[in-house]
């Protein structure tokens, strides 16, 4: 048989990951942003010897780094998104960034309760003046990179073709679940949020130590950031270990799934498994048993258009006398 005769059945394997989406261009310009703060806040602290300066220049590279490593997951998901070894498309890039960025989160909330507890255990003496203007600095810059970042409520899932799968029916990406998958985005959104938060709490305690004389509330709000920061990057390793490790999808998406597949009143759907491949978009295999058995195209022209599924594989079988019950 000619390849060409095969033409109406084959399709491409993108899924709309070769879409330009307006998060990587925010992500970039975010990693610009950062990256400038960082050099500048290292190159103050060394001239003026200030170790505030210098320490918060160093804390601001690893958020440097993981805002880089989202811009880069973007750019490589987008242009390697029609390579055949990718048995998916490249959606995944995404959340692989995501969960490398979210253990960063943690490690940084580590260090940031190690250095805490240390300067409980033995206070220093703090020029409260610079420092809380930096911290002000720090935290202007941060809601900047939130905004930018956040811009236009771009939940990663704008920007997407209609997607196909091989008998030509169209899937859109604009579900309602869209908005949750895109662990790439949310893991950089969550280190500016960190960011901003260390920020916030170094400015209370720092006026608290300034016009109180509470030096000890510095090194509290610095445990107390940790434990919240913690607490994002677990969810967040969780959110793209699920993805990664191709958990199923959410029981309302498989029920409605199941609900639309067993719609006619004959159909049993006896095994069905459903699973992210990217940012909103996902794929499923599905078996299903009816007396009056429809072709496979039918049973797919039945799934939902909402939750963007591609590529659904659908095994029919017919029953044999009890065996499908009523």
């Amino acid at each position: 048989m000619h390849t060409q005769s095969l033409a109406p059945w084959t399709h491409d394997h993108s899924f709309g990951q070769d879409a330009r989406r307006p998060a990587e261009r925010r992500a970039f310009l975010v990693m610009v942003v950062t990256a400038v703060m960082m050099v500048g806040e290292i190159v103050a602290g060394m001239a003026f010897g200030s170790m505030a300066l210098l320490a918060d220049g160093i804390h601001m590279a690893t958020h440097a780094g993981a805002l880089a490593l989202t811009a880069f997951a973007y750019a490589y998901a987008r242009t390697r998104a029609n390579d055949r070894r990718f048995s998916f498309g490249t959606g995944k890039v995404n959340a692989l960034a995501g969960f490398t960025n979210a253990v960063l989160l943690a490690a940084v909330a580590l260090f940031m309760a190690v250095e805490s507890v240390e300067r409980l255990l033995d206070p220093r003496p703090i020029d409260f003046g610079p420092a809380i203007a930096i911290a002000v600095l720090g935290l202007a810059v941060n809601l900047v990179c939130a905004f930018l970042l956040t811009g236009g409520h771009e939940h990663g899932h704008h920007g997407h073709h209609a997607h196909h799968d091989h008998h030509g029916h169209d899937h859109h990406a604009h579900h309602h679940h869209g908005h949750e998958e895109d662990a790439n985005l949310k893991a950089a959104v969550m280190h500016v949020i960190a960011d901003a938060l260390t920020s916030v709490l170094a400015i209370v305690a720092l006026l608290a130590g300034l016009y109180l004389g509470w030096n000890w509330l510095d090194p509290v709000m610095g445990v107390l950031g940790a434990v919240l920061v913690g607490r994002w990057a677990y969810g967040l390793i969780g959110g793209s270990a699920r993805v990664l490790l191709d958990f199923q999808a959410p029981p309302d998406t498989a029920d409605s799934v199941r609900a639309a597949l067993e719609a006619d009143g004959d159909t049993r759907v006896a095994d069905l498994h459903i699973w992210s491949v990217g940012p909103g978009v996902y794929t499923l295999v599905a078996s299903v048993v009816a007396h009056a058995p429809q072709p496979p195209e039918a049973y797919k022209a039945r799934l939902p258009h909402s939750l963007s599924i591609v590529h659904p594989v659908i095994e029919v079988r017919q029953c044999t006398g009890g065996a499908c019950g009523a």
